[in-house]
């Protein structure tokens, strides 16, 4: 099958989430003397931030939380399993994260070099279960808007992945039948089930080689391999 259209996640597929985020918390931890609050490691704090993060925005996915919820929680929760008392608990810390974060340049290896090639033979798209302000911050701030006819923001759209109505705005928005495109991501719940559940071929991204299941076509651990393979 020829495809014409490609839709790509943007968070941990283009833009390196974890390694963004490990930098805006080192930068964090020192501002606000986390050490002489007691956390004496800023690698156990980033370690623990980015399990209950991950866990959070799971469950954000498939609707179980919202936007609030996620923001109100995934710090606080944080500090109180590193032992901080509630009270100690710096207020500012979230807004400043959401701030600094999406300014932050890491992307996989090859994202500019793949995209570059596949843009001049194929139509590409996001489809991006971020928020509105911190997604259109990461694509303008890693120059990526020059790659993307349509940027899908679940935000915006009112859906998540791996609801089958974001699919369908984001193909009808780019005129695409199911048959002539395809969907890369690295969340086997919201991009790959989501796009097979909606009938379209999806490609896992998967640079740690985690083991795949049996439902997963196809698999990608850099994002160069797309240059070979479509």
């Amino acid at each position: 099958m020829q495809y014409k259209h490609l839709f790509f996640d943007l968070d941990h597929t283009i833009w390196d989430f974890d390694k963004n985020a490990e930098e805006t918390l080192n930068e964090l931890y020192h501002t606000y003397k986390l050490m002489d609050l007691g956390l004496h490691s800023p690698d156990r704090f980033i370690e623990v931030y980015t399990h209950n993060n991950h866990q959070l925005w799971a469950e954000y996915h498939v609707g179980k939380i919202t936007k609030q919820k996620l923001r109100e929680t995934r710090f606080s929760k944080t500090f109180i399993d590193l032992g901080l008392s509630p009270n100690l608990i710096p207020q500012q810390f979230e807004d400043d994260y959401v701030n600094i974060c999406p300014t932050k340049t890491n992307l996989f290896p090859k994202a500019h070099e793949t995209l570059s090639y596949l843009k001049e033979r194929y139509t590409l798209h996001l489809i991006s279960n971020g928020f509105k302000e911190s997604t259109e911050l990461k694509v303008s701030n890693n120059g990526l808007n020059v790659y993307f006819e349509n940027v899908v923001i679940s935000e915006v759209v009112g859906f998540n992945k791996p609801d089958k109505a974001i699919f369908n705005h984001a193909l009808t928005l780019a005129n695409a039948g199911i048959s002539e495109s395809i969907m890369i991501g690295d969340s086997l719940e919201a991009d790959i089930r989501g796009a097979q559940d909606y009938g379209m071929k999806a490609i896992y991204f998967n640079p740690e080689r985690k083991e795949i299941p049996e439902d997963v076509d196809q698999e990608i651990a850099c994002l160069s391999e797309l240059m070979t393979i479509l």
